[in-house]
């Protein structure tokens, strides 16, 4: 009887256990299985700090090439590349940029291509030589190219094949900078520029030696990967193989593996598709398809076609798909997850709707930064979940942050302070052995600039993400906006500091003052301009347009503009951005003049309101 007592005793303290963890701790397994994976894979990037020889994201791809040769692992425009054959592509490029272009390991060489398989092998190629390579966005102009090029010290710049057009506008610059000029372009017919694929069939496909690509510490550059900031000009932020190897388990940690088939819309020149995806691929031995451009048409039937069980995702992205008809066909796929960030709640449960029930697992992190957030448990409209095991291992906090003055609030000892549960705040990421920053290349004001110090004690530093999150008593965090002089704009990052810069060399702009608008039914801000024409002047829409399209890549052209008397300035003696942003592009609340960006008359025209109610009901095209 005792022991029958005992068992009913153990099985009921058992259930109540079981039920009160429910009830108080309901995502406690969940959190549970995802930190011991998550760790696990952490513990074997810190025991490479400790070794001599570090795996890396080549060096796994090399194994995967020896384990899986004739197994798919890029799919394009309908041609299907074995790892065996991205493998040996990637050797004889190799062999060409070592004996025909006379690269040495450590020389940062520079790419401009679009999405396709020899941006792979390009990258993979240079890397077996142990060079680091700086991708480049591909959108960027004359100025902010040859920025580029010099801040990462490019030795040379690899163009793609249909990319060679951009090139005579800078190419006096590059051979005054010594910038060797390399395409994927077979007889280009020009003395100055070196055909990469003229060598190609004639170079050995053999591996190179393996002491070439070695590294023997984590933090060792492998990539520079260009990021606009606060600052104006593209910056490079500092891809660490330690970076690229935690990026690369992303897939795996939300429970992907290598039977499925990855689905790679987003331009391989941002971090999320090359790091993500490709390292994804690559880690897990899976395959993925990678498309040119993402075309909303053919999205789900490229998915059908190719049986597609993992997509990667920009919220702008999610919303176009959600724009298309609808057909008998929206739920007959075999996707499962989609992987990617920006997602807005109303969008989240109307592709539910729509698509099924796809799981959504929002990333939040910037390339350079030293933090991630992974949305594990798929609550809609969070980037993430914290906890205390994760407020341990990773050191962030959110503090109160002054919209109107642009700065976080400090108490009276000078300190920031932190916000209460469900509180906005400003995220800042502490720097740590765990969690170090590595910054930008170029120029270490740059880094700098990202680094607040003192910010709770005297001496700990913390990286600004630039970012108001809030976090709630269940531990979900969700990202609110952006602050400072960045805005998000199809799928792209602004810097305003660049486009104020641009707009303001115009002869009869005498002020400039740029900043996001939100518009209803669209991701992130649209580009908006408070401009004060010069004395005398008067503003020409036509040549403002020109300018405009001509100096600046499509996300970053302001959509709207506003003509101004005077520029408000903050107490500091900064541009008021705050009442400018609140205010949006209402004509019958604003009176200034306001103009809008248009396309088919190839010059900005007045914003009327009949205009203006054709962009909040979406029947104008943005």
């Amino acid at each position: 009887m005792l022991s029958l007592g005992w068992i009913s005793a153990l099985v009921v303290g058992i259930f109540s256990a079981h039920v009160l963890q429910r009830l108080c701790f309901p995502y406690f397994w969940k959190d549970f299985f995802f930190l011991f994976s998550v760790g696990r894979y952490g513990l074997k990037l810190e025991l490479f700090k400790l070794t001599s020889r570090v795996c890396t994201v080549l060096d796994r791809f090399i194994q995967q090439a020896q384990r899986i040769p004739e197994k798919p692992f890029i799919i394009y425009e309908g041609s299907i590349h074995t790892y065996k054959d991205i493998e040996q592509r990637s050797n004889r490029l190799a062999n060409v940029f070592l004996h025909k272009l006379q690269v040495s390991k450590g020389d940062c060489i520079a790419l401009l291509m679009n999405n396709e398989p020899d941006f792979v092998c390009v990258w993979f190629g240079l890397a077996k030589l142990g060079c680091p390579v700086a991708f480049l966005n591909t959108n960027i102009k004359s100025k902010s190219l040859l920025h580029c090029l010099k801040c990462c010290g490019a030795k040379a710049l690899v163009v793609g094949a249909d990319l060679v057009d951009c090139l005579p506008g800078i190419m006096s610059n590059l051979l005054e900078d010594n910038i060797q000029l390399w395409t994927m372009k077979s007889n280009c017919g020009d003395m100055k520029v070196e055909s990469v694929l003229d060598h190609i069939n004639a170079a050995s496909d053999k591996p190179l030696p393996a002491n070439l690509r070695a590294t023997t510490s984590v933090k060792s550059p492998t990539l520079y990967i260009f990021t606009s900031g606060t600052t104006g000009l593209p910056k490079a932020a500092v891809i660490t193989h330690l970076q690229s190897l935690k990026a690369a388990g992303g897939f795996w940690a939300f429970g992907a593996n290598e039977s499925d088939v990855m689905y790679i819309p987003l331009p391989l020149y941002h971090s999320a598709a090359s790091l993500i995806g490709i390292g994804g691929t690559v880690e897990l031995g899976a395959t993925c398809v990678l498309k040119k451009k993402f075309s909303a048409s053919q999205f789900w039937s490229d998915c059908r076609k190719h049986k597609v069980t993992v997509f990667q995702y920009i919220g702008e992205l999610c919303r176009y798909l959600c724009n298309q008809p609808k057909t008998e066909m929206d739920k007959v796929h075999s996707v499962r997850m989609g992987v990617g960030n920006g997602l807005r709640p109303d969008v989240w449960q109307e592709f539910h709707r729509r698509y099924g029930d796809i799981k959504m697992c929002e990333v939040y992190g910037s390339t350079e930064g030293n933090l991630c957030f992974m949305n594990h448990i798929g609550k809609i409209g969070t980037v993430g979940r914290s906890n205390l095991i994760y407020r341990l291992l990773f050191k962030y906090d959110l503090v109160k942050y002054d919209k109107i003055k642009d700065e976080p609030v400090k108490d009276q000892y000078g300190f920031c302070q932190r916000v209460k549960k469900g509180e906005t705040g400003l995220l800042l990421s502490k720097v740590s052995a765990l969690t170090p920053f590595f910054g930008y290349a170029g120029n270490k004001q740059l880094t700098e600039k990202k680094l607040i110090r003192n910010v709770f004690v005297k001496g700990d530093t913390y990286v600004n993400t630039g970012d108001l999150m809030i976090e709630d008593h269940e531990g979900f965090i969700a990202f609110k906006d952006r602050v400072g002089d960045t805005f998000r704009w199809k799928g792209e990052n602004v810097a305003t500091t660049e486009v104020a810069e641009t707009l303001g060399s115009v002869d009869f702009i005498q002020e400039v003052n740029v900043y996001g608008v939100e518009i209803p039914g669209h991701e992130g801000r649209a580009g908006m301009a408070s401009m004060i024409v010069r004395p005398g002047f008067v503003f020409d829409g036509n040549t403002f347009f020109k300018h405009v399209v001509m100096e600046l890549p499509t996300y970053a052209r302001p959509l709207f503009l506003r003509l101004q008397l005077v520029m408000e300035m903050t107490s500091t003696f900064k541009q008021q951005k705050f009442q400018l942003v609140q205010s949006g592009f209402n004509p019958s609340t604003i009176s200034d003049p306001l103009y809008v960006l248009d396309y088919q008359e190839n010059s900005y025209i007045p914003l009327t309101k009949s205009v203006y109610q054709s962009i909040i009901c979406g029947e104008r095209k943005l």
